[in-house]
């Protein structure tokens, strides 16, 4: 479900306090709005009484996909599906429980299995964008910390130019990951939501608390893609700096 946002620690400059800081107290808005709307519906059951795993099993059904296997995960909003064994798991309050936060979230995971059941473009570009995040993420910024260390003559100059932009570059791959996220996150959860709907899962009262909850999740997605762009904003603004 939510996102983590990114940051870089660099030391503390003018473009951390102007692009960054913003993005991250929006993070943390985000971060309260979704736990706090989750918690809210998660007080009200549905009038049908389904729980999130059966909500997540009949939507599959409806949609003729038979290998996902659903299973509880342990947690607080660590709802996820892993495409890469096929396996949709629900967090505590989502698997066994038959409030409106649950059957939303159960949903919204069951898009993302119809998303790859039907091989849907945004996802594939995502799962490919996999491990570029994951180098870009992790040594992105260490190059660019290294190379914002690196002083002395031109030779060292030049050589720290390079590992600062070979960590702008890798970093950009994160980002692109983190902006790729937004279409199969928003996309999941408009599935979802018609989904409940055409399967009369929810009535039209109960889709609007779950409407809230899927929308206040999407918010951290949309933080977390702001935070990535402010850091490579602020990389770039650095590199341009020391021209």
């Amino acid at each position: 479900m939510p996102m983590i946002p990114m940051f870089i620690m660099l030391p503390t400059d003018q473009y951390y306090l102007l692009l960054v800081v913003p993005t991250l107290l929006l993070s943390l808005w985000a971060q309260f709005k979704v736990k706090s709307t989750f918690s809210k519906y998660e007080k009200i059951s549905s009038s049908r009484k389904i729980t999130g795993a059966d909500t997540a099993a009949l939507l599959l059904k409806t949609n003729d996909i038979r290998d996902v296997k659903i299973e509880a995960v342990a947690g607080r909003l660590s709802d996820h599906y892993s495409p890469s064994d096929k396996k949709l798991r629900l967090s505590d309050p989502v698997f066994s429980q038959t409030s409106i936060s649950a059957i939303g979230v159960a949903a919204h995971e069951a898009g993302h299995a119809i998303q790859h059941a039907t091989k849907w473009g945004p996802l594939v570009l995502r799962s490919t964008l996999v491990p570029v995040a994951n180098i870009g993420s992790q040594f992105g910024p260490i190059l660019a910390i290294i190379g914002l260390g690196i002083t002395g003559s031109a030779e060292y100059s030049a050589f720290s130019n390079i590992l600062f932009n070979a960590g702008i570059l890798l970093f950009t791959g994160a980002v692109l990951f983190y902006l790729v996220t937004l279409p199969v996150e928003f996309n999941a959860s408009s599935r979802a939501l018609a989904l409940l709907r055409s399967n009369n899962v929810l009535t039209e009262q109960e889709l609007k608390g779950a409407k809230k909850v899927l929308t206040a999740a999407a918010l951290t997605y949309v933080a977390s893609a702001l935070t990535a762009i402010a850091n490579l904003l602020r990389l770039i603004l650095l590199r341009r700096g020391r021209r």
